[in-house]
C-alpha cells in the first residue's frame, strides 16, 4: 500500500472537494480522477495548438 500523507486545506476547500465525489469515494480517488481529466484536457489543447500552427490546417468553422 502507498504511504498516506495529510494535506492541510480549509474546510471550504474540503467541502468543495467532497462535492466532486460520489458516496464512498476517497479524496485520493477524487483527486486522481480530477488530475487525469486535467492532464487529458491539457494534452488536447497542445494538440489543437500544434494543428493550428500548421499551414494546411483548416478549422471546421472555416468550412
Amino acid at each position: 500500500m502507498n504511504e498516506v500523507t495529510t494535506i492541510p486545506v480549509t474546510k471550504k476547500v474540503r467541502d468543495m472537494l467532497k462535492s466532486y465525489g460520489s458516496k464512498g469515494e476517497t479524496y485520493d480517488n477524487i483527486l486522481r480522477r480530477m488530475m487525469k481529466q486535467v492532464d487529458h484536457e491539457e494534452f488536447m489543447e497542445r494538440q489543437y495548438k500544434l494543428l493550428q500552427e500548421k499551414d494546411k490546417f483548416v478549422s471546421l468553422d472555416e468550412i
